[in-house]
């Protein structure tokens, strides 16, 4: 999120290109999980550059993060660069990272309740329930029930539950539009 270190990271892209992807894919298809990966802790990230990095990703319609703590590696550029960042600051943003990942997240959820969309279901039973993915990412659960293992359902999703999933109804209406 910070166009100076990107140049240091050696990176082929800067925000302003990046940010228009985003809200290209956005314009295309709205209901689109899109996730970023994210590095914590490269040399020469200021206090300034974090917060730089967490603002712009905070601004962005994006629904979860993928955060990664710099290590030094031997044989590379970045491990003789000044402006290292002590181990203890870096797992501090790293921390502040995966929070703003859990709200952007449930952000997302939110703003797809209500939807229709299909889901593969997996063949778990975790204490009675049964889970699996939306085509947009969405991580949805269920009573189980050995016949929809493996196969997928149309539903509408309800309610964030307490876990972070999502509860959903079936939606016959949904199946219908599906196949037409």
């Amino acid at each position: 999120g910070s166009d100076d270190l990107l140049k240091k990271m050696k990176r082929r892209y800067l925000t302003q290109l990046y940010s228009n992807r985003i809200a290209k894919i956005k314009d295309v298809m709205p209901n689109a999980a899109i996730g970023v990966d994210v590095i914590v802790g490269f040399p020469g990230e200021t206090e300034e550059r974090f917060l730089e990095t967490y603002s712009y990703l905070n601004s962005l319609p994006i629904s979860y993060l993928h955060v990664f703590t710099y290590s030094e590696r031997d044989n590379t550029e970045a491990v003789e660069m000044e402006g290292a960042v002590p181990i203890a600051e870096r797992k501090k943003r790293n921390k502040m990272l995966r929070i703003l990942s859990e709200k952007k997240k449930h952000e997302f959820y939110e703003s797809q309740l209500g939807k229709t969309f299909p889901v593969l279901w997996e063949h778990e039973n975790k204490e009675g329930m049964m889970y699996g993915f939306t085509e947009n990412y969405v991580r949805v659960q269920k009573p189980y029930d050995v016949h929809s293992v493996n196969e997928i359902e149309w539903v509408e999703l309800k309610k964030i539950e307490s876990d972070g999933t999502v509860s959903v109804s079936p939606s016959f209406a949904a199946f219908l539009a599906g196949i037409n």
